[in-house]
């Protein structure tokens, strides 16, 4: 089976080949008509994302994809948490912040500047965030809100308020489906420039932490993705207790190099 995806002028392919039937040149023949078409209708380059270590990564550097951006997933088992270690961490913000848990959404006094606060980095680079924010303006983030409950996943959010300005300054979301309240997944964590260095970023997620014990009895883990290159938020996912455990790969290559290697032009 092979798909494609069109994001701008880049199209996203996805292939799959049943591992009985691996080996006999059946991934190839599908890459080749997902490029055919890709060429025709004018795309310039194909992307796609693969587990890393596994047999998929050979295949598409065969052909010539060149990897551009390496995610780490990282999971934390809530039974192996030092909690006391924990709640210093929580504590340890410095002087002139306040920390807020809002479960559900954050509160209406603070919607503009919590979207202010997802704006602040949309010019950054992907590997200065868990993961880029998608919905910035006030609008377009309560309609996201509304979407996760309505599809049956709890948010929980927890922000860092500067208290001279009253600005949000870190934020950090997490969301629990009810089909499987056992593990939680890492949405936005963002701190704003210039509020980077003062214990903020660790001491959100930390707190996040105490109140998904709190308010998910269910809970056993919680699993985060980051930007290879986002070494310090590593390190704090680290420091929580967070244990790397697999890599996701993005690979992409020019449609052109890709029909020419496959004997189509």
């Amino acid at each position: 089976m092979a798909s494609m995806l069109l994001l701008g002028d880049i199209g996203v392919v996805e292939i799959i080949v049943h591992p009985s039937a691996r080996k006999q040149g059946l991934g190839r023949e599908l890459l080749r008509t997902v490029v055919a078409t890709a060429h025709a209708e004018g795309f310039t380059a194909l992307g796609v994302e693969v587990p890393g270590k596994t047999d998929a990564v050979p295949f598409y550097e065969s052909f010539g994809f060149v990897r551009a951006f390496t995610e780490i997933r990282s999971v934390l088992q809530l039974d192996k948490v030092d909690w006391f270690t924990l709640g210093e961490f929580a504590s340890g913000v410095a002087a002139g912040y306040r920390l807020q848990f809002c479960p559900d959404a954050p509160p209406e006094d603070l919607i503009e500047a919590y979207a202010s606060a997802k704006a602040s980095v949309q010019d950054i680079d992907l590997g200065d965030l868990d993961l880029k924010p998608s919905s910035h303006e006030p609008d377009r983030l309560r309609a996201s809100l509304a979407t996760l409950h309505a599809r049956g996943l709890r948010p929980y959010i927890v922000v860092a308020v500067h208290e001279p300005t009253g600005d949000v300054v870190g934020l950090t979301e997490v969301v629990v489906p009810a089909q499987h309240p056992s593990r939680a997944d890492q949405y936005d964590t963002i701190v704003v420039p210039g509020h980077r260095g003062y214990g903020v970023g660790r001491a959100i997620k930390a707190l996040m932490l105490f109140e998904l014990r709190s308010h998910e009895p269910r809970l056993t883990e919680v699993q985060t993705w980051n930007a290879a290159i986002n070494e310090p938020m590593i390190k704090v996912n680290q420091e929580l207790g967070f244990i790397p455990d697999r890599e996701w790969l993005e690979y992409e290559a020019d449609v052109a190099d890709l029909a020419a290697r496959l004997g189509l032009r």
